[in-house]
This record gives C-alpha cells, structure tokens and sequence, in this order.
C-alpha cells in the first residue's frame, strides 16, 4: 500500500459536514486524554492491535492527535495524526453501521485542518487503503516509491 501526499493550504472547509452529521446525532470532536482507554478499547475491537498502539501514542500528544466520532453515547469512529511519524495521518476507522454517512470524511478533514494548524503544509498518508477515498475528499496524490513505506515489517528486515 503506498504512502499519499495531501496539501494543507488548500482544503475544503468541514464545518458544514460536522453540523450535518451533528443533526443525526453524530458528534465529532478531539478525543480528551480521559477517554483514552475506552477508545483504545474499541479500536482494537473494531480494528486490531496496531491500530490500538498507534493510537495509543496520538493520546500522549499535546493536545491529544486523535479525533473520534460519537454515536448515542459510544464511540463511533477515531482518526489519528503525529502517531507513527511527524506529519503522518493515520490511522482512521468508522464503525461500518455509520460508513457512508460522513464520518470518516469528517474525522479526516478535522485532523488535517488540525495540522495545517501546527504549520504543515502537506501531510503524508500512511499506507493507504481506500486510495480514491482520499483523493476524492482532499485531493491527494501518490507518493512513487513509496511501497511498503514505513509500514514494512521492521522486525523481520534490516
């Protein structure tokens, strides 16, 4: 999966898809550090155990470089940035009762206009998955050469 390259300095605005997705009952917001372990919790439930650990690490930053999406109560979704490296986005998930609806958009826009707010003016994608995902909501583009990128099974090779 290769790595994305997105520019900060020209994004679309995400205050009307979070007073949208507000309207259904759907809040997304900063993560606080007292909800560190139940979002831990669900991501690795939702997702897996490196996920978790990454997320983990966005929890110790300051201010917290997690945001999560509620749902009646529970968590619904997470996004993470400054988690595996400095400017990296990633990684992000959306219960898939609310996929469709917004949310993963929303926590994406929110954390890189949380770090073009740190002074970034590109973000790197780690490892991406859905590739027309983010090229459709932000407009990035693929990083060549960027296979297995720093996800590559350190432990396994030099």
């Amino acid at each position: 999966m290769p790595d994305m390259l997105v520019k900060l300095y020209d994004l679309p605005p995400v205050e009307p898809l979070l007073e949208k997705l507000a309207a259904e009952n759907i809040n997304v917001r900063r993560a606080r550090a007292y909800e560190k372990v139940p979002v831990l919790a669900w991501v690795e439930k939702h997702f897996n155990a490196g996920w978790k650990g990454e997320c983990d690490v966005a929890f110790s930053n300051h201010p917290v470089s997690c945001f999560i999406a509620t749902h009646e109560g529970a968590v619904a979704g997470f996004a993470c940035y400054e988690s595996t490296c400095k400017n990296y986005f990633g990684p992000t998930g959306v219960d898939e009762a609310l996929r469709g609806k917004g949310v993963g958009k929303a926590l994406f826009l929110c954390s890189l206009h949380a770090m073009a707010g740190i002074g970034y003016a590109y973000a790197i994608i780690g490892g991406v998955g859905p590739a027309e995902f983010y090229t459709r909501v932000a407009g990035a583009t693929e990083i060549p050469g960027s296979t297995p990128g720093i996800y590559r099974d350190r432990l396994k090779s030099r």
